[in-house]
């Protein structure tokens, strides 16, 4: 199920964001604590953006946050990979906006992947001098294509 969140959701959104950001870049885990993920998701990321959740029941299993032309944040839940929900997640931002863009670590091949068979294509490398993390980064876009 799909649902857009709301402020009262944003504990488990940060959660959500740590468990899958830890597991898909071990080399960046501790960056953060639980409570600076808290305060960026409320004060950053929910001020922003748009945010949807994907659930499994009544667990929160995936988010996206996206605003004009941009995607923030997209997270799924490691146990949750695979079946659909970043796909479901991503195609809620694709029917919002016409053109989106999104940066992504370039170590991060299995996010890359992902992104380039949904037809994201790579417009740009970077030494990473730019991001908190000093990691490379990629950055996407998606056009939508004319109907």
């Amino acid at each position: 199920m799909l649902r857009q969140l709301a402020l009262a959701d944003m504990g488990a959104a940060a959660q959500v964001h740590r468990i899958a950001f830890d597991q898909a870049m071990p080399w960046l885990v501790g960056l953060h604590t639980p409570d600076e993920d808290r305060w960026f998701y409320r004060e950053r990321v929910f001020a922003t953006c748009r945010v949807w959740g994907c659930f499994d029941g009544d667990v929160l299993s995936g988010i996206i946050a996206f605003r004009e032309g941009w995607i923030e944040q997209l997270y799924v839940l490691p146990a949750a990979q695979g079946r659909g929900a970043g796909t479901e997640l991503l195609d809620v931002a694709k029917r919002a906006c016409k053109r989106l863009e999104l940066w992504t670590f370039q170590r991060n091949a299995r996010a890359r992947r992902f992104y380039e068979a949904r037809g994201f294509t790579l417009v740009e490398q970077t030494d990473g001098a730019r991001n908190e993390e000093r990691e490379p980064d990629a950055r996407y876009v998606w056009v939508r294509p004319p109907a």
